[in-house]
């Protein structure tokens, strides 16, 4: 029998209602948590703390929205299971993946719309929530940026501050190839420029060999060796980086060039974009595993019964991402690989525990 249209509306109404339900109840949850999380760290000045967990919600919310997808879907089906609407619609001769069908696209469609739609929305305000948290409690700033003219970095000097700029750089953050100096004693005046071929990071310093300088009143001299003090180490170079989750999904592949035409690792970019484009296979998967979850309640097992095995299956998912994530970062898998291989085992695991369900 094919599924009607009007059931298949039906549905989905009744999906998209309690995914409303539950995303909005945990949301609210969520930024309760940060906002107590916050006025913690912020020493009790509530104003403060209001802002960074506003800034923070569509963050926390996106990386909760698979546990949303699960639960909402469980309900949802547990409804149509407790008032024997589903065993009505397969005793009319409706199968399992027939009437799923409707709940898996809405599950597709929706992790579609946070990829493209709802991740620049999340990416920018967690961008703002760094740069105040950076600002108002860690009291530091990003000093490292790339762009299509190079690596650019700034460090503090005596009475002034100096930015740098780097056609590339090597893995290890050591060395500065095709390197310029800005030099600037305070934020609006320029003292002087280095430019050289390369520039080694030692212990304090920066060494720089075969140097041209060039001041407002001298515009070019050569030196044979320049040292500039500063406090920047490789480890602090690598970790001046802006994250993956403060660039959005269309911003990501452009800014991930930049970055390995500068020299550096895009690995951990890659991955977190991967992630992003399995979302939707993902999310589909969690729809499956609802209705696996919650189809049988009231014939042969209890609700509270099924429903915990639901709410610890998808908790094991989720520890078994978050290690496939962690190999995938000590690039122990491939990105694409550790990105995309939480979605596709949950999806053919779902699938198999359902064709079990509809064979009986």
């Amino acid at each position: 029998m094919r599924l009607s249209p009007t059931l298949s509306i039906y549905i989905a109404r009744q999906l998209i209602m309690w995914l409303a339900i539950m995303g909005l109840g945990l949301s609210t949850l969520v930024f309760i948590l940060s906002f107590v999380e916050q006025l913690r760290r912020a020493g009790g000045e509530a104003g403060l703390a209001m802002e960074l967990a506003i800034f923070q919600l569509p963050f926390l919310v996106q990386k909760t929205l698979p546990f949303v997808i699960l639960f909402g879907s469980m309900m949802a089906f547990w409804r149509l299971s407790r008032t024997n609407e589903l065993v009505v619609a397969r005793a009319a001769g409706v199968s399992a993946w027939q009437f799923l069908l409707p709940a898996v696209f809405i599950g597709a469609v929706i992790g579609g719309i946070q990829t493209t739609v709802f991740n620049p929305l999340a990416s920018a305000m967690l961008a703002r929530y760094e740069k105040v948290d950076a600002e108002y409690l860690r009291q530091t700033t990003s000093r490292l940026s790339v762009s299509p003219t190079g690596v650019w970095l700034r460090q503090g000097s005596e009475g002034g501050q100096i930015v740098i700029n780097a056609q590339r750089i090597t893995l290890d953050g050591a060395e500065l190839l095709t390197v310029i100096f800005f030099v600037f004693e305070n934020p609006d005046r320029f003292i002087r420029r280095i430019d050289a071929d390369s520039a080694v990071l030692r212990d304090g310093y920066w060494q720089i060999q075969d140097a041209n300088l060039a001041t407002v009143d001298n515009p070019r001299q050569h030196v044979e060796e320049y040292r500039i003090d500063t406090d920047l180490t490789p480890d602090k170079i690598a970790n001046s980086f802006a994250s993956p989750e403060t660039l959005s999904f269309w911003a990501l592949p452009g800014f991930l060039e930049n970055l390995e035409a500068a020299g550096f690792s895009g690995h951990r970019h890659r991955l977190y974009w991967h992630s992003l484009l399995s979302m939707p296979l993902l999310l589909g998967a969690m729809v499956l595993f609802s209705a696996v979850f919650t189809l049988k309640i009231g014939t042969r097992t209890s609700a509270s019964r099924t429903i915990g095995a639901g709410v610890i299956c998808s908790f094991l998912l989720y520890f078994l991402s978050d290690v496939i994530h962690a190999m995938g970062l000590s690039g122990g898998l491939p990105a694409i690989l550790a990105a995309w291989s939480p979605a596709a085992l949950a999806t053919m695991l779902a699938m198999a525990m359902v064709l079990h369900l509809e064979d009986g």
